[in-house]
């Protein structure tokens, strides 16, 4: 199980500085969560994620579900050993696969779509109304039947196949299995979709044997009382901790407000994670919405497309110009990518499609953000925030 204490909380903002307990170690709250979705931070080892200051990850159920199979981390003793990760682990339930591999794939779009057409009012014809289906799933009242990306076969995963999953691969906190709604669904759609995710919650609960850690998830869209009612719902249920999932709004402000509408709902005394969320202008905003927790894989998904986040913004480093730059990344960084690499090679490296940048700019970007939050509990701490 977990534990949870509020050391401290902000007399300027919802934000609070605390530390996670778990059985795997102590994490200082708020932090980000960089995504493991297989179990591994792509391109890094286990000694090079300690150098980024990491404390805690987040794998997908239903990809490891899809390869190598629960049985086998389970016959490996669990995540922790099969991976050689000794820090606390979350696994995320699945039910993002629900949106990404369902109307996601179809509309071409994101969970925070940068379509604003899609982000008015209900009555717009671009929103998917009541009763439609994604082309390649299927949500039935009991769980979901999924295609698998791999070889197409049909995989089928509800409450009850989500947990066991998570029981077998053995993860510090579970998430409860939801519907992550697209975010242009009507308010008919998500009004069924939040009693689905609801019905599933409570079903999670009781299937749930292990004494791991278990997660709410609060969903609702961008409907104010959808996301009320979701969060005394979810909130009301014995969970250890929240999840926040869906979308959050078509600008950084709005993020802000949505947040702190299920936030004042949840109850105090307990972990809350947000979920998917956590570009470096989101950051102080996240944490004064009084979010614990946050996974993202903006550092690592753009330093495999040869980005480096920076104090002075992000370079893209596959430019022609940066290979004369004899530069570390970002002076003001005390990574040891930029102790020991200048720009020019980096660059030199990626326009020459070899691997050791994709490693060395993940590093970076993972210390980079790491960095800003823990300045950021710095800031909290010292009564700034």
């Amino acid at each position: 199980m977990i534990s949870f204490k509020i050391l401290k909380q902000s007399k300027k903002s919802r934000a609070r500085l605390g530390i996670l307990r778990t059985p795997h170690g102590e994490v200082m709250t708020p932090s980000l969560v960089p995504v493991a979705t297989q179990a591994v931070v792509k391109t890094l080892s286990s000694d090079d994620l300690a150098k980024t200051k990491t404390g805690i990850l987040i794998s997908n159920t239903f990809h490891l579900h899809l390869k190598p199979g629960e049985k086998i981390v389970k016959r490996h003793s669990g995540i922790h050993k099969f991976a050689n990760l000794n820090l606390p682990i979350m696994t995320d339930s699945g039910g993002y696969q629900v949106f990404s591999l369902g109307f996601g794939r179809d509309l071409q779009i994101g969970k925070i779509s940068s379509n604003s057409s899609l982000r008015g009012t209900p009555k717009q014809s671009h929103d998917i109304k009541k009763g439609v289906q994604p082309k390649l799933l299927k949500i039935k009242p009991n769980g979901v039947l999924f295609r698998s990306p791999i070889d197409g076969r049909e995989i089928f995963m509800g409450p009850k196949e989500s947990i066991k999953i998570q029981e077998d691969l053995g993860a510090d906190i579970v998430f409860a299995f939801d519907e992550c709604p697209p975010p242009n669904a009507d308010y008919e759609y998500m009004e069924k979709s939040l009693a689905t995710t609801h019905r599933w919650a409570r079903e999670c609960l009781e299937y749930k044997k292990s004494s791991q850690a278990i997660y709410g998830i609060v969903q609702g869209g961008r409907f104010r009382d959808l996301r009320e009612e979701s969060a005394k719902f979810i909130g009301a249920l014995p969970f250890d901790g929240f999840g926040i999932g869906g979308e959050f709004g078509a600008d950084k402000n709005q993020m802000k407000k949505m947040l702190g509408w299920v936030t004042d709902l949840l109850p105090s005394e307990k972990p809350r994670h947000l979920l998917g969320v956590g570009a470096p202008e989101d950051l102080k905003k996240i944490i004064e919405s009084g979010i614990d927790t946050f996974d993202c894989t903006i550092p690592t998904h753009y330093a495999r497309h040869g980005t480096a986040f920076t104090s002075r913004g992000k370079l893209d480093l596959r430019k022609t110009k940066f290979l004369k730059d004899k530069n570390p990344l970002d002076k003001n960084c005390a990574c040891e990518v930029c102790a020991t690499h200048s720009r020019g090679y980096i660059s030199h490296l990626l326009r020459a499609r070899e691997v050791t940048p994709l490693r060395l700019l993940t590093l970076h970007n993972l210390f980079y953000f790491n960095t800003l939050v823990e300045n950021l509990r710095s800031q909290l701490k010292s009564g700034k925030l």
